[in-house]
């Protein structure tokens, strides 16, 4: 076993990570296991003193305030600050962190690179969706600024159904009460592809089979869902309300669109991360429309991709960890 500095893994998910500890339980490696509920830090450490800190693997999700722990989204994000600080070093820190948990910001990013993504007009509360949606082309989709796992994305196809949604107050404003009205296209072939990296570097891709109950949720990881179950290889696990499946199968990209999704990843600051695009049905244009820095990977990945990515994670994060400790 090579000497590598010692590994903090800071998660959220009490299911999600499983795979990556039993990984690095196999390897021996030094490692403790954090969970945000349980963490504290003291913020007046001196700046210089990352030489002597553990290497923090970033797993924090955004969707935690889906399930009750949306302070600790804002609470992470003051300690990876404060990690660059000090130049402590991390695995997906702060500048990924803050991509992920913004879909405003991830617009931004994919228009500097000059890549498709969806229109989209950003507004800091429900009562002025509509008039942001008279910007764009109905239908569209209301997403809250910090998502995950399709968290609170509703679609409306109508001026009219939007604005009463407005007026019941069926419209939840999410994490920080910013929303984005964004098109809606619907992905031809009912599907859409993610691709993972690693490194900044293409790692696989799946192409995901939306069936018509699906609705957001295009996790295709374990343990998505809290109703979750064990399916046949090749398909993920059970996704949302009751028996509602989502399908996946290894695809690879053309090259251009891995080149894409490499400087995504490089300009988000992505040591480990997903980026999904899709072709439309609405006029035939490809799409760039997520980047998520929280890959659990596909579940049962041998089947599905031929090798398990989580051993491609844990040489690599290491190989982070080593190099730090030289």
């Amino acid at each position: 076993m090579i000497q590598h500095r010692p590994i903090t893994v800071y998660y959220e998910h009490p299911q999600w990570f499983r795979p990556l500890f039993d990984e690095l339980d196999r390897r021996g490696a030094q490692f403790d296991a954090v969970n945000v509920a349980d963490h504290q830090f003291d913020p007046a450490v001196a700046a210089g003193r990352g030489d002597r800190h553990p290497l923090v693997f970033n797993r924090m999700s955004p969707s935690a305030w889906q399930r009750g722990h949306g302070p600790a989204v804002l609470y992470t994000l003051n300690y990876l600050t404060y990690l660059d600080a000090i130049g402590a070093p991390v695995f997906n820190g702060v500048e990924a962190f803050r991509v992920d948990i913004s879909k405003a910001l991830q617009v931004s990013l994919l228009k500097r690179l000059a890549l498709p993504v969806p229109r989209t007009v950003v507004v800091p509360q429900v009562s002025l969706l509509s008039a942001a949606a008279a910007r764009v082309a109905f239908p569209v989709v209301i997403k809250p600024n910090v998502g995950g796992s399709g968290a609170g994305i509703v679609r409306f196809d109508t001026p009219e159904t939007l604005a009463a949604a407005i007026d019941q107050g069926a419209i939840a404003s999410g994490l920080d009460g910013t929303l984005l009205v964004q098109e809606y296209h619907p992905p031809r072939t009912g599907s859409i592809v993610r691709v993972e990296t690693l490194g900044g570097r293409y790692l696989y891709g799946i192409r995901v089979h939306i069936g018509d109950d699906t609705g957001f949720n295009l996790c295709p990881a374990d343990f998505c869902r809290q109703d979750a179950g064990s399916t046949g290889p090749g398909e993920a696990p059970q996704r949302g309300q009751g028996t509602v499946q989502v399908a996946v199968e290894r695809y690879d990209p053309p090259a251009a669109i891995i080149r894409s999704v490499e400087r995504i990843a490089a300009s988000a600051g992505l040591d480990v991360g997903g980026i999904e695009y899709l072709e439309s049905d609405r006029d035939g244009q490809l799409y760039y429309y997520d980047i998520n820095a929280l890959s659990n990977f596909v579940a049962d990945p041998v089947p599905v991709l031929g090798f398990d990515p989580t051993r491609d994670l844990v040489d690599t994060l290491l190989g982070r960890a080593a190099a730090k400790a030289a």
